[in-house]
């Protein structure tokens, strides 16, 4: 209770200094005019008995009423008052000096920004929004605490969405910072300027989509929301050459991550992360639950320090077409604006687990070198040569299988790769009169071998495959471009969407590349800022590879069949040892409606014609496969 009462003196006592500090002044200033209420011996309530005493008395004398109050107050209280108010001032003095500090730093802090300007106007660079809003950058940061997650803007991060860090001084930020005033490469799978969160030193980017799917497609290939290209039925394929399919999917609906930071002024880290639901899908999960798998798509991690980069994890491919520079971010790769998710027949693109080293030698030209996962591929429409009992062959190669718990897929994580992929890209872009033109050559060389049971001893064979690319990105007039690429190779074939085999096993066992090439041609137009126009031709074509053999090892071949074959494309060979593949493609993506802070709304369709021509037509059958394809999709993207 003592205890209590202490503490409720102590406040009532420091309630009284302040109380006494603040009205000594008035105080002062009544007693200067003379006119206090004391004097007139008059309250608000009537006379007082000090006031009657003064009137019949004569003036009440101030200074004895000081007197008397103080007489009346304990010794040990008002000593104790008395420190009290002497804390208090000495508090006050501290924090007008803490307040003369302050305007001293944010003076400080106007003189840097005011030499920042300076030097970004002789460098041509626009000024920085801090610079005309010091006062405002100050305060939004005492408002947010030590250590408080602070929500960017989205200018903020317009440095961080480009497709690489910005990093680097002097005459390297005049000049990246030119490239981030220019316009963003076209997509439909970010927005321009995502929200971010800042924590520590590190700036946080969610992102991803929401996507409603629908799919229609003339005759029934039932491969989900890709098509399987290399599998298109016949029309006298019954009965699915003769039925269409439809459904709706949410596979395409993707997650993602973005992790920059800066930890020195030449030194930028950023790591990625991006998963869809496109994965194996579990039986039976069409009737009463669908449920799609999580899956992985990219995860990596980007070092730069000042022209070097280095990307490690899992990417876009070296070998896939770029729309600016040589970024493994995918708002800058090119697959097309297309919902199929084996986007277009005859594109080159793989993603898959690598270590890349690049070179930004200038803003406009770069150059890199990667090591990536090998897989040596032949699908199972290639005849191996057998040894009269088994097919020891097949089993030591991916032979393409989309159903991971088929039997025929077992093999598929075994295959006997010699060493990893090694590929190389250069890249230039330059503007012209303000328009973007990309121009990206890119090289492969892969190596296969195969253990040979069919000469005595036994041997290991090895053969050395490879092509390259060339591929442009031309922005003819304002936001409408033109796009061309081109690849062409041996043993490349996996990289073309896996639509034929990279090589053959010859009658002797030993391994023969398969020669292959591809193409796409055509525009995106973003016509106005809420609608984008597109169409695409694409095509792939691989060629025929195949030796005669016996009986024993091999298969009837010919017309008539009097003759025995293994490989690829020989006459009599499977009607899905396709020769070509051809696609044609529009589509149209308007937005409905889109708000920085709360995310993007659009409808996306697609339009698409796809057929395939194998080597062989048996008398009376149909020349090629071919399919309608329709998308329509409403995507929701993150802010």
């Amino acid at each position: 209770m003592l205890r209590q009462l202490r503490w409720i003196s102590k406040g009532t006592a420091i309630a009284l200094a302040l109380s006494l500090s603040i009205a000594a002044p008035a105080v002062s200033a009544l007693a200067a005019d003379g006119d206090s209420t004391s004097a007139n011996g008059t309250s608000a309530n009537g006379p007082t008995a000090a006031g009657a005493s003064a009137s019949a008395g004569g003036t009440a004398q101030p200074a004895n009423a000081a007197a008397n109050n103080a007489a009346a107050v304990p010794e040990p209280v008002a000593a104790e008052l008395k420190d009290l108010k002497e804390a208090v001032e000495a508090q006050t003095k501290q924090f007008d000096e803490h307040s003369r500090e302050l305007e001293s730093e944010r003076a400080a802090l106007r003189n840097e920004l005011a030499a920042i300007a300076k030097l970004e106007e002789k460098l041509g660079v626009a000024p920085s929004e801090a610079a005309a809003e010091p006062g405002s950058a100050v305060a939004a940061g005492s408002s947010a605490g030590a250590g408080a997650p602070a929500l960017a803007s989205s200018s903020t991060f317009a440095s961080a969405s480009a497709g690489a860090p910005i990093v680097g001084t002097g005459a390297n930020l005049a000049s990246n910072s030119a490239q981030r005033s220019q316009q963003p490469p076209i997509n439909i799978t970010t927005l321009e300027n995502p929200l971010s969160l800042k924590i520590g030193g590190a700036t946080f980017t969610p992102g991803g989509f929401v996507d409603l799917t629908g799919i229609f497609r003339s005759s029934d290939v039932g491969s989900g929301l890709g098509t399987n290209f290399t599998t298109l039925p016949y029309n006298n394929t019954l009965p699915l050459g003769q039925l269409s399919e439809f459904r709706f999917t949410g596979q395409g609906s993707r997650l993602s991550l973005r992790v920059d930071a800066n930890p020195t002024q030449s030194t930028a880290v950023s790591g990625y992360v991006e998963s869809d639901f496109n994965g194996f899908e579990p039986a039976n999960s069409n009737i009463s639950t669908k449920s799609d798998t999580f899956r992985l798509r990219l995860a990596f991690v980007q070092f730069r320090h000042n022209k070097w980069e280095l990307v490690t994890g899992q990417t876009w491919s070296l070998l896939t077409p770029t729309r600016d520079g040589i970024s493994p971010f995918p708002d800058n790769v090119f697959t097309a604006l297309r919902l199929d998710s084996s986007y277009l027949a005859g594109l080159v693109f793989s993603r898959q687990p690598s270590i890349r080293l690049a070179y930004h030698a200038t803003d406009w030209w770069a150059f890199a070198v990667a090591l990536e996962n090998p897989q040596q591929f032949v699908p199972s429409s290639v005849v191996f040569p057998t040894d009269g009992s088994t097919n020891f062959f097949s089993e030591q190669f991916d032979n393409g299988s989309s159903s991971t718990s088929a039997a025929s897929s077992a093999v598929n994580p075994t295959v006997p790769n010699l060493h990893p992929d090694i590929e190389a890209k250069t890249s230039f872009d330059w503007r012209i009169a303000g328009k973007l033109l990309h121009v990206d050559a890119d090289g492969v060389a892969r190596s296969f071998r195969d253990y040979n049971n069919l000469v005595t001893p036994n041997s290991t064979n090895k053969v050395t495959g490879g092509g390259g690319g060339l591929n442009v990105n031309a922005e003819v007039i304002h936001n409408f471009h033109l796009i061309g690429n081109s690849f062409y190779g041996d043993g490349v074939g996996r990289y073309i969407g896996g639509l034929g085999p990279d090589v053959v096993v010859r009658p002797n066992g030993t391994l023969s590349a398969v020669r292959a090439g591809s193409g796409v041609g055509g525009f995106e137009w973003q016509t106005t800022p809420k609608l984008i126009i597109d169409s695409y031709y694409s095509g792939a074509y691989f060629y025929r590879n195949y030796a005669f053999t016996t009986k024993s090892l091999g298969s009837a071949c010919g017309v008539p069949a009097t003759e025995y074959c293994v490989g690829f494309g020989y006459a009599g060979s499977a009607n899905t040892n396709n020769k070509d593949y051809q696609e044609a493609s529009i589509g149209f993506i308007p937005t409905i409606w889109s708000n920085p802070n709360y995310g993007r709304l659009q409808f996306i369709s697609q339009f698409s014609y796809v057929v395939r021509a194998p080597w062989y037509v048996a008398p009376g059958s149909p020349k090629n496969a071919h399919d309608f394809l329709t998308y329509v999709d409403l995507r929701y993207t993150l802010p």
